[in-house]
């Protein structure tokens, strides 16, 4: 499933605008910023590796929860909750696709405790005098891939990312603004609940 593609991850960068006088963001304003990023809501569009494009709505919850709603013609669903990322395929009868969060770049923002100063975390930090991007994979597996985050400040707002996975591929996630207001239920993340509720009924 193509989705995958996002989370074990040619990017497209997205013009933003931004104050002329805005400075290079520091790892400790980004790790507070991600810190402080609680329930929040958006919507996104993605560049697959194969330069197709997705539409949905992004639900966040942190620490460890993220939901994407695929627009149609698409028939996914993905959560990640309880230390997993499960890929729901609305089309199938087959169970969901399941992975642990931690095996997946996504893990990066929404860690409890963000904290991008670790030792070998953050390999790239840079600002083009929009946005400032750094890339960050897990200091002890980086085999499992790399996330590359564009922010701008003032105040500071996550943008989009570049997923890169351990087999070449990548995909753009491009984020609207983030609705920082809303309220989102735990069940909106629970992947068992989804699981059951999916699940084929018996035939006896």
């Amino acid at each position: 499933m193509k989705q995958m593609t996002f989370l074990m991850a040619p990017a497209l960068w997205v013009a933003m605008a931004a104050p002329s006088w805005a400075e290079k963001l520091s790892l400790d304003d980004i790790s507070a910023y991600l810190n402080k990023l609680g329930a929040a809501q958006t919507s996104f569009t993605q560049i697959n590796d194969d330069n197709s494009i997705s539409t949905g709505t992004l639900m966040i919850k942190r620490p460890g929860r993220a939901r994407f709603e695929y627009d149609p013609p698409e028939a996914a669903l993905v959560m990640a909750g309880s230390g997993q990322v499960a890929i729901f395929d609305k089309k199938s009868n087959e169970a969901p696709e399941s992975y642990p969060l931690r095996k997946t770049p996504l893990w990066v923002i929404l860690e409890p405790n963000v904290n991008l100063k670790q030792r070998d975390m953050v390999v790239g930090h840079s600002y083009d005098g929009t946005a400032t991007t750094i890339t960050a994979q897990d200091p002890k597996n980086p085999e499992y891939g790399s996330i590359q985050l564009h922010f701008t400040g003032d105040p500071v707002q996550l943008r989009q990312w570049v997923i890169n996975d351990s087999n070449g591929g990548e995909t753009t996630v491009v984020l609207g603004d983030l609705d920082q207001s809303v309220s989102l239920a735990n069940r909106l993340f629970n992947i068992e609940r989804l699981k059951q509720l999916n699940a084929p009924a018996d035939d006896d």
